[in-house]
């Protein structure tokens, strides 16, 4: 059985089962805080207590020294924030003024935190003596070894970030991209050192852990990766703050929340990597406002949907050998509407459109529309080609409501676009084709992969029908022959210890 991407989640469930009886009456929004800023405490001050103790065994007095922290990427945390000071209130009913406490202690001490922090843990809502219990899993947390207690925090921050994401249903979709999907945008684009990754609709920071652990993964330096994004709705901004940290991450996401369209906090920047998930067919973003900006290059975006000036935004960050990977809506594949189909053939006909993915139904939490996967370069390996890829019957039922990739799906669909820009790919009926700027032409500029991959070939039945029928007829009699003798075996065996049938 291959692996699956979720699979091994212990501490994190552990957490989130407990957390939830903390619900109460409070809503899904401001309960997503409390846990997540436990969490993002708890991660600080490990890091900054081990590094104390090692500070004090050196004898040199320089454990309340900030620069010697700083100097490690580590967060200085102030007395009364300490996670010591929280565990030994756990009990009490002043935990919820102790956490506050800690955490506009932290934010005073850390200007980058400044105002990113939760602080509603007094509130009465809360029942104090389940928090209590809560401060409690995270107190008997094995937090001996810096990396394993850094992946175990980072991973249950993204477990539940995910839960809350499937509780909150469409709001949930606003700052959380299934991971899978993640990971597959990453597995393609392959981030390498010394690389600015982009993301201008960056929900909780996602796309920049997984790229982290994409270089980790192949002997790179975490540190080497330059992380620039953008969001526009205060919580979630304040959330991929706190995610960065507890990765380790040194992230440029502005001084503060902001629309990317209307007020480009990165103008200047010029991306070798690009990975988001836009929101879907957004209306009303400004259009009217943006008439003659310098993004538009192929052709004004309509006011009524926004995903045409998302791509273009995004080729306006890019690189001169800049990649993006993004998620989008099957509407942007075919429409022809609102000029979109003009927008979308001048993209074309620049030769940046390097792949497209067809994607499974019900890999996200809040939609359940079709998506697919674009994929723009601009230097493509494989000039005037482009690779489409139909991936909708992959993936696995994780329930009822939602499909996931195993590692393998994501490592094929990888070594697919690789064997693509190697020149190596044959077509797949059903599955990829790799077309030419000519052959999408006369597909009118449709990008829908089903036009170009086909049908996937049936295997060819030569058995004649009459043959074919008195083979089956036969083995159904075998069958019905075993049946009746297991059927007189069982009333046997039934009738020797006094029960007939």
């Amino acid at each position: 059985m291959a692996e699956k991407n979720n699979a091994n989640i212990g501490f994190e469930k552990q957490i989130w089962d407990a957390a939830c009886v903390l619900w109460g009456h409070i809503p899904a929004a401001e309960y997503r805080k409390v846990i997540i800023g436990l969490i993002f405490l708890r991660y600080i001050s490990s890091a900054f207590e081990r590094k104390y103790n090692e500070l004090v065994a050196e004898g040199e007095g320089f454990e309340e020294d900030r620069d010697e922290y700083l100097g490690e990427n580590i967060f200085f945390v102030p007395e009364k924030a300490r996670w010591s000071t929280v565990a030994a209130a756990a009990h009490t009913p002043e935990i919820g003024t102790v956490l506050d406490e800690a955490m506009r202690e932290i934010e005073a001490d850390n200007k980058s935190l400044k105002n990113v922090l939760p602080k509603n843990y007094a509130s009465p809502d809360l029942d104090k003596r389940v928090l209590g219990d809560v401060v409690d899993l995270f107190t008997n947390m094995d937090m001996s070894d810096t990396e394993e207690g850094k992946d175990l925090l980072g991973r249950t921050y993204e477990y539940c970030i995910a839960q809350f994401a499937a509780y909150e249903g469409v709001k949930g979709g606003e700052f959380y991209t299934p991971s899978s999907i993640v990971k597959t945008i990453v597995a393609i684009l392959k981030p390498f050192n010394n690389c600015r990754v982009y993301d201008p609709c960056c929900g909780s920071g996602g796309m920049f852990v997984q790229s982290v652990k994409f270089i980790q993964a192949h002997s790179g330096n975490r540190q080497s990766i330059s992380v620039y994004g953008q969001e526009s709705n205060a919580d979630t901004w304040k959330m991929a703050k706190m995610n960065m940290a507890i990765r380790g991450i040194d992230a440029n996401f502005g001084p503060y929340q902001a629309d990317t369209f209307f007020n480009d906090l990165h103008a200047n920047l010029r991306a070798d990597f690009i990975m988001a998930n836009p929101p879907f067919n957004l209306s009303n973003w400004g259009q009217d406002k943006l008439q003659d900006d310098v993004r538009w290059k192929y052709g004004t975006p309509p006011p009524g949907n926004a995903n045409y000036a998302w791509i273009q935004h995004m080729i306006h960050h890019l690189a001169p050998n800049g990649k993006i990977g993004l998620v989008l809506a099957n509407g942007a594949l075919s429409t022809q509407s609102s000029g979109e189909g003009e927008i979308r053939k001048n993209i074309i006909n620049a030769d940046l459109v390097e792949g497209i993915v067809a994607l499974p139904t019900q890999l996200f939490y809040s939609v359940t529309i079709p998506v697919t996967l674009w994929f723009i370069s601009k230097n493509k390996k494989q000039k005037g080609k482009t690779l489409f890829i139909d991936a909708r019957k992959m993936g696995y039922m994780v329930d009822r409501k939602h499909r996931d990739f195993t590692d393998e799906d994501i490592q094929k669909l990888a070594d697919t676009f690789e064997a693509f820009q190697n020149g190596t790919l044959e077509d797949v009926k059903g599955f990829c084709a790799v077309a030419d700027l000519q052959t999408i032409e006369k597909q009118d500029y449709i990008l829908t992969p089903g036009r170009y991959v086909g049908i996937e070939e049936q295997e060819e039945d030569s058995e004649p029908f009459d043959e074919k029928m008195a083979r089956l007829t036969s083995e159904l009699s075998d069958m019905f022959a075993k049946s009746h003798e297991l059927e007189a075996e069982i009333r046997k065996k039934l009738g020797a210890i006094g029960y007939e049938i």
